[in-house]
């Protein structure tokens, strides 16, 4: 893969046009809460539970179950393993990460004089997302890459998707670009590489043909992401008498997601005047948003617990910037056609509502030696929107969300037994696909189990937990829209320190 060195950055600001997909929706759309090792451990079934720092981050009445001020960190070591098949090839590839992804403390304020037993105020930090991943997958096609290209350029002018005479292809990529947006330069980079041939060169021209011929092809596509989705929670909740605990959260929510993809494709097809094609895209997305979090936990009797929590929707704020690269080679007249623009393409900010979620939740506390919870969630995915509305490309996402994304349920069971100073822990997980089809991303099922050790004002836990989910992964959004199965499994080890302050 080619190393992304810009030696010359030119800064486009583009209008919206093709740069957000139900992809981006989705991926900011789905949240999983890291946490503790404790919260882990039994599989985030907190709901009805409270007393963990990673519980307040899903109930916030869970802060009021604590009874003298309290902190915990975490971090966690991180395994991706995935497995892609893209017709007849196989490939399998993982990758670890160590993960500092929880902090936080509550402060608890008794009252003695007021059926208001209880203040407590919180602020906490739980990365939701980490975005960390790569893969790799090969295979032999039928479809090649010119379809991509030739899906943007049929009905496009020449002259506005070709440099002219005097400029270079990074004035000509950017000024395409600014005039007349992505799917204009996508063109321009499959007319420059010489993929693309016009039927006349004419500027009026608008039919194209490509100089890749029919056939099988050899294709490779590498993919790679960094970053995180994190939040910082501020949190109040009170205890009226035994029996009501009531909590809300304010959250500040932060986005930094970067990908890397690069495609190649190889033939020996009769008549090919392109027989090798190297392309590379970059995307980086960076925002910030807000939420609330209303919560309440009921002691129906010492034992058994309820507990009620609504997730408003995130509002965020998006930008985007993305670069490309592509290169041709003829190896007939043995010419590699380099195509680098060296322009960072730097959309307008837009607007991003994720749906919100309900969750009900069952406890059943053993006295002080142990615990069976459940938790059960909702959202519907098909309410998340692009905004603003008014933009025909984003009105067009809307509609797909709404038409291809449902609403998908979450289970999580989890158990804890006490004995002496140590406590063993289990759980299971279960989530619905958010696709209609259930075949795009597939569900969720993961398990955990984990110990910890109370030196009294001190805590240690220590959880592994495991997920598997199937999806597919179209390469490019027109044209070649084959797509690479992935069978991904994570693993994770987590480790707690909580104490009292």
């Amino acid at each position: 893969m080619k190393k992304l060195t810009l030696l010359f950055i030119g800064v486009l600001y583009m209008p919206i046009v093709n740069a957000q997909d139900i992809t981006d929706a989705l991926r900011y759309s789905q949240d999983e809460i890291l946490g503790t090792a404790r919260y882990r451990a039994m599989s985030g079934a907190f709901g009805a539970l409270g007393g963990d720092m990673s519980a307040v981050s899903i109930n916030p009445a869970g802060s009021a179950i604590f009874n003298t001020s309290h902190a915990s960190f975490s971090i966690s070591s991180l395994n991706t393993k995935n497995e892609t098949q893209y017709f007849n090839g196989f490939d399998s590839s993982s990758n670890s990460d160590i993960d500092f992804h929880q902090v936080g403390a509550v402060f608890v304020f008794r009252s003695s004089n007021s059926p208001w037993k209880k203040l407590t105020t919180s602020i906490a930090y739980d990365k939701v997302k980490n975005y960390n991943n790569d893969w790799f997958a090969f295979g032999n096609n039928t479809n090649s890459i010119d379809s991509y290209f030739l899906s943007y350029g049929q009905g496009l002018r020449l002259d506005e998707i070709s440099a002219f005479p005097d400029e270079s292809i990074t004035e000509a990529y950017g000024e395409i670009g600014s005039t007349f947006g992505f799917g204009h330069q996508q063109a321009f980079l499959g007319y420059e590489s010489y993929i693309l041939e016009p039927e006349t060169n004419d500027d009026a021209n608008t039919t194209y043909f490509s100089n890749i011929s029919g056939g099988d092809f050899d294709q490779e596509f590498s993919y790679s992401t960094t970053g995180y989705n994190g939040k910082v929670a501020f949190n109040a909740a009170t205890q009226y008498k035994d029996k009501l605990f009531l909590g809300v959260n304010l959250n500040s929510h932060f986005l930094d997601y970067r990908r890397s993809t690069y495609f190649f494709e190889g033939n020996s097809n009769l008549g090919s005047v392109i027989n090798e094609v190297g392309f590379e895209n970059s995307l980086r997305t960076i925002g910030a948003g807000f939420s609330f979090q209303l919560g309440g936990i009921l002691k129906l009797t010492e034992q058994f617990r309820v507990g009620l929590s609504y997730n408003s929707p995130t509002w965020f704020t998006l930008e985007d910037e993305t670069t490309q690269y592509i290169v041709t080679y003829d190896s007939d007249a043995n010419i590699t056609q380099i195509v680098d623009p060296l322009v960072v393409n730097v959309f307008p900010r837009y607007d991003l509502q994720t749906p919100g979620k309900l969750t009900g939740s069952l406890a059943f506390v053993f006295k002080e030696r142990g615990i069976i919870s459940f938790d059960y969630s909702q959202k519907d995915y098909g309410n998340t929107k692009f905004k603003p509305t008014s933009d025909p490309h984003l009105s067009s996402q809307n509609n797909m969300i709404s038409n291809n994304l449902t609403v998908a349920s979450t289970y999580k069971i989890g158990g804890e037994y006490k004995h002496n100073q140590f406590s063993f822990r289990g759980g299971y997980r279960f989530e619905e696909s958010p696709y209609k089809n259930e075949s795009t991303v597939g569900d969720l099922s993961g398990y955990s189990f984990g110990l910890g050790y109370n030196f009294g004002n001190m805590k240690l836990d220590v959880t592994f937990d495991q997920s598997k989910r199937d999806s597919k992964y179209r390469l490019f959004d027109v044209g070649l829209t084959d797509a690479a199965s992935i069978d991904a499994t994570n693993s994770n080890v987590t480790l707690s320190l909580s104490f009292n302050i």
